[in-house]
């Protein structure tokens, strides 16, 4: 397969260059595009047999429902039997934006967008491109991240070339995503609702919206949990992972400092490639360090791609320190953990 690329701005392109994407996911065709997240890899979600090929692509395991993107508020209605006020509240303030609502489906949605679960997860991207995709299309778009199952997210489209070109029709490259991790998935199906994947709107904020939000225990958990059903996307399997084995290291700076460069020393002696992720800039004795950040939102925006760094500099070990999960950090350390295979020290 010819994977067709098209260069566009977010903030100067046509519409009519997007029209061979447009036409793509009206004939039953697969396009990778860019969001304010990470980028999607998408398909007419009524479109059973082009849903199919995403998971055929990516290697997606068939348990691990898709999200359901739309443009417009008024499909949820469509795609949803039922609208909680709560959903209303939510959409007032956070849509479009990096949160995905999960409602009870509509008989309109096909059993294969939603792994064959009773419930359907929607998003309203606030990206200009993802945006007039979806309208110019005319359909909602089910799209989960335009990677590799078990790679590290696409924040770039460079990303999406390495893992998906000649396997997909078109990939849209809009440059860097804005915020780096994925969205945040909500529950409106339980009271309270829980929260089963911390992203880019926090537990925080979404709290001072609805009072107290129950967490999925996935969303903290310090080991895989295998017995769950997955109503979202990145609580089961092991997820955005480097090749290399990853360790993260939490606790007081000090202590996080000295236990990192302890093991740093360890592989080293076994004549292994390690690469460090650091948060403080501390000056470690390791082949390849690599700062993501001070503050959390900068550190959330460049874990993927530093990841996928690691990758082409084929570092062997990974050792990470971890954040506090205040905030956008419970959303680092929940992809840190999941990445690492929980493979966490205290320090």
């Amino acid at each position: 397969m010819i994977t067709k690329i098209i260069k566009l701005s977010e903030k100067s392109f046509k519409i009519d260059e997007i029209k061979i994407a447009v036409e793509t996911i009206i004939n039953g065709g697969l396009v990778a595009f860019p969001t304010e997240t990470v980028y999607g890899l998408g398909a007419n979600a009524f479109n059973i047999e082009a849903v199919e090929k995403i998971y055929e692509v990516k290697g997606r395991p068939k348990d691990n429902p898709f999200i359901v993107h739309i443009a417009d508020k008024k499909d949820v209605s469509k795609l949803a039997s039922e609208i909680p006020v709560k959903a209303e509240r939510l959409m007032k303030k956070f849509w479009p934006g990096p949160l995905t609502l999960i409602f009870k489906k509509s008989k309109v949605v096909p059993d294969v967008a939603t792994a064959g679960l009773d419930t359907v997860a929607i998003r309203m991207p606030d990206n200009k491109i993802a945006s007039a995709l979806i309208k110019e299309s005319k359909v909602p778009i089910a799209a989960p991240s335009a990677n590799l199952a078990g790679k590290p997210s696409p924040t770039s489209a460079e990303h999406v070339i390495n893992d998906l070109y000649g396997k997909i029709d078109v990939i849209i490259d809009s440059g860097k995503t804005r915020i780096g991790v994925e969205s945040t998935v909500l529950d409106l199906t339980t009271h309270p609702p829980t929260l089963l994947r911390p992203g880019g709107i926090t537990l925080e904020e979404l709290e001072s919206v609805l009072g107290k939000i129950k967490l999925h225990p996935v969303v903290k958990a310090e080991r895989e949990i295998r017995k769950i059903t997955a109503k979202s996307p990145g609580m089961k399997y092991r997820h955005y992972a480097p090749e290399a084995d990853l360790i993260v290291v939490e606790g007081k700076e000090r202590a996080v400092r000295r236990k990192i460069q302890e093991l740093v020393n360890e592989y080293k002696s076994e004549k292994k490639k390690v690469g460090i992720i650091t948060i403080s800039k501390h000056d470690y004795d390791s082949d390849v360090i690599k700062f993501a950040g001070k503050d959390l939102t900068t550190i959330a925006k460049n874990l993927f791609r530093i990841f996928r760094e690691f990758d082409k500099e084929r570092v062997n070990v990974i050792i990470a320190e971890g954040v506090k999960t205040s905030g956008m950090g419970l959303a680092i350390m929940n992809r840190l953990k999941k990445a690492s295979g929980y493979n966490v020290i205290k320090a």
